[in-house]
């Protein structure tokens, strides 16, 4: 493996902000930490680059051990790129100066080169002369990451690289970086809140939680097969309706029976939370389960209808935006899980 983080632990006082982490990255990956604030995501990559120590546990690049207890590599040895949350761009340097700050090592000819190639991999040559006050919010997050890259790091590591940026941007930016990096063959992890971002980007996947991995994994299996409960709550969108095993791949709710293959068997009888995604709820006008429309979000090409059912359950769904239906609207749906996701009451 590329980077391996083994059972690594920090804590601040009696705040114990990582424990017990462990993850593998191969070569040419892209990974991020997701999780929500304070839950130790960017404590685990200040460890990996080297601005703070490490309790217990191991850090290792390429088998190379960069941290343990009583031993750090300092981060400018550790050959890691990383772009900050506010790209920390020198004011005073042009673009092309920013780039090429890190390669004072190369002979000038050398450094030109490298400099220029990182330009017009990030589409920015003819912005060259430019000082960053006079670049947009996505020109200068394209120079930060074009002046990490420009080393050559084995490693690139991004703090929330688009979170001062508009939707529309970051949506569009996250996947031309996900681009470059598979284009340059760069390992790189990531951190962030916005699961969109995460998905958008990434390779793997890791939820954490209170400064624990819940669930390191490709980010369709996060969506359509959470470990926890926690992960199948906090990724995605979804409703969890409270019901009975009847047997294998059957659980009786209040909404009906619904059937479904399941990853996991649960005895019968057992009592269940089913956990029923927006995509699970299919709009059907000739259905006789009808529900009523209490909110809706419209999405472009979809409306995302939260509906009541006549005993009071809510569910959520995704609706082709062609059915515009009104409040308090009764339409008629059917529950069609492509598999079941449950958890033990």
């Amino acid at each position: 493996m590329w980077l391996e983080l083994e059972r690594i632990s920090k804590s601040f006082g009696t705040c114990r902000a990582v424990d017990a982490l462990s993850v593998q990255l191969p070569q040419g990956a892209i990974a991020c930490l997701l999780g929500p604030s304070g839950c130790g995501k960017t404590t685990v990559l200040r460890c990996v680059a080297g601005f703070e120590s490490v309790d217990h546990g191991e850090i290792r690049i390429q088998q190379r051990v960069l941290s343990q207890p009583g031993r750090s590599v300092p981060p400018q040895q550790r050959r890691i790129g990383m772009v900050f949350q506010d790209y920390a761009l020198f004011p005073h340097l042009t673009v092309w100066d920013n780039v090429a700050f890190g390669l004072h090592a190369l002979p000038v000819g050398m450094r030109a080169e490298r400099t220029a190639q990182m330009l017009e991999a990030v589409g920015l040559h003819e912005q060259r002369r430019r000082y960053p006050h006079e670049l947009s919010g996505g020109q200068q997050q394209r120079v930060a990451l074009a002046r990490a890259l420009a080393p050559q790091p084995e490693l690139l590591l991004l703090d929330e690289p688009f979170s001062s940026l508009d939707v529309e941007l970051r949506q569009r930016l996250s996947v031309e970086v996900r681009n470059l990096l598979k284009g340059l063959n760069t390992t790189a992890l990531l951190v962030t809140h916005d699961q969109e971002e995460a998905f958008a980007v990434a390779d793997l996947v890791g939820v954490m939680r209170e400064g624990r991995l819940e669930q390191w994994d490709s980010p369709y299996d996060l969506y359509h097969r959470p470990a926890t409960r926690f992960v199948a709550d906090f990724v995605g969108e979804g409703v969890f309706v409270r019901g009975t095993v009847i047997e294998a791949n059957a659980v009786q709710t209040p909404i009906g029976l619904i059937r479904a293959a399941a990853h996991r068997q649960w005895p019968a009888g057992s009592s269940v939370d089913l956990l029923l995604r927006p995509d699970d709820v299919i709009h059907d006008d000739a259905s006789e389960l009808r529900a009523e429309i209490c909110q809706r979000a419209f999405r472009g090409a979809e409306f995302l209808y939260t509906l009541r059912m006549p005993d009071g359950t809510q569910l959520l769904s995704l609706v082709p935006s062609h059915h515009d239906h009104s409040l308090g609207e009764r339409i008629g749906i059917r529950i069609e899980p492509d598999h079941m996701v449950a958890f033990a009451t």
